[in-house]
């Protein structure tokens, strides 16, 4: 396992858990999110992104945090193991919410210095909390086809928090 993907619905955990497989296996771990977004929540035009997920999927070892369908071609062929977070709704809901409130309260600064508003949490149509419900079915059956088809890289579905806990502990 040296080129990991961790992936999952938005709140299921995908980021810590791949920081922390980065600091257990020694592995460089890269936010995607630091890659896509700039200051002031500007996204970073599709061809840098690809650029730049292009450079991190050149080196011999690396965790990500996500794979945008937009630029999945670059990273799938690379990866050695697939995590795919499946957890229930109301587990991956539950967190993006208290994350985010979190953040909001707190002020708390991430990828490249932007900050969770109240706006862009509740108001806008682009918000993590609607993009979680549009996305949730899609995500967890990309990930149950990516494990069920044979000819892909490993796969393996953690189903809860705990279990995500122990397999982490078992590397």
């Amino acid at each position: 396992m040296k080129r990991i993907l961790v992936y999952g619905v938005t709140g299921a955990g995908k980021s810590t858990l791949a920081a922390r497989i980065g600091e257990r296996l020694d592995i460089p771990y890269h936010s995607i999110d630091d890659l896509m977004w700039e200051p002031g929540w500007v996204e970073v035009p599709d061809e840098i992104q690809r650029d730049r997920i292009r450079e991190v999927c050149a080196a011999d070892t690396w965790v990500i945090d996500a794979a945008y369908q937009k630029w999945a071609e670059i990273v799938l062929p690379r990866v050695d193991l697939i995590v795919g977070l499946d957890m229930p709704r109301h587990v991956s809901y539950g967190r993006l919410v208290r994350r985010s409130l979190t953040r909001l309260v707190r002020r708390t600064e991430i990828c490249n210095g932007n900050r969770e508003s109240f706006r862009n949490l509740f108001l806008d149509r682009d918000s993590l909390l609607y993009f979680h419900f549009r996305s949730w079915g899609r995500k967890r059956a990309r990930m149950r086809r990516w494990q069920a088809d044979p000819d892909f890289p490993e796969t393996i579905l953690m189903r809860s928090p705990r279990e995500a806990r122990d397999w982490l502990a078992s590397l």
